[in-house]
């Protein structure tokens, strides 16, 4: 009797972590999308240049690879979901302070235009990631391995504004990347797997 109560203890613990466990997952992905949105705003309106743009995307990136890292194994442990909570109220601070500093870009310039297009096709495609976990077509695993694909992509970004310019030549390897990661989106959310 008394290890029949202990099963059930367990299996309803489990049962009643993993829709925790998603919600987590949905949380962070949508706050990923958040803060893109963000810094593709401050793009537009100016608040932010090129190369303020690319500094943020190198916290994104950061994010990006811990959510990968965390996720390897499927899940979050609540210290990694701390860490990680941490780390997004540091960017989220990042972008607050670069967006309200004296420095300001242009956001019809070419460069600007640039990086305004592909930080947009961030959010899109974070947004792609974030309704996968909404809609159950995305496991946790799977979720990680895009993540890890999404700060390639931030990496690139980044890379490209470092000097305050993106060139042409820059968006063409960035796009690259992106249309590298948008195929991944799709075969994941379309594969077999799906979260049960």
């Amino acid at each position: 009797m008394k290890s029949t109560i202990i099963r059930l203890a367990i299996v309803s613990g489990t049962l009643l972590g993993a829709p925790a466990m998603a919600q987590n997952v949905a949380t962070d992905q949508q706050r990923n999308v958040s803060q893109q949105e963000r810094i593709e705003q401050g793009l537009q309106s100016g608040q932010l240049s090129s190369k303020e743009a690319g500094q943020l995307e190198r916290g994104q990136q950061h994010i990006d690879s811990m959510e990968a890292r965390d996720l390897k194994n499927g899940s979050i442990s609540p210290q990694e979901q701390a860490k990680l909570n941490a780390a997004e109220n540091r960017q989220s601070a990042a972008i607050y302070a670069d967006k309200h500093n004296a420095v300001t870009g242009n956001p019809n310039s070419a460069s600007s235009q640039r990086m305004q297009a592909d930080v947009q096709r961030n959010v899109n495609q974070q947004q792609r990631i974030a309704n996968g976990v909404s809609n159950g077509s995305l496991t946790n695993h799977e979720v990680g391995s895009l993540e890890r694909g999404q700060a390639h992509v931030d990496r690139r970004e980044a890379n490209a504004a470092r000097n305050g310019h993106v060139g042409a030549g820059e968006q063409a390897r960035v796009q690259g990347a992106e249309n590298h990661q948008s195929e991944r989106i799709y075969n994941k959310k379309h594969n077999a797997k799906n979260r049960a």
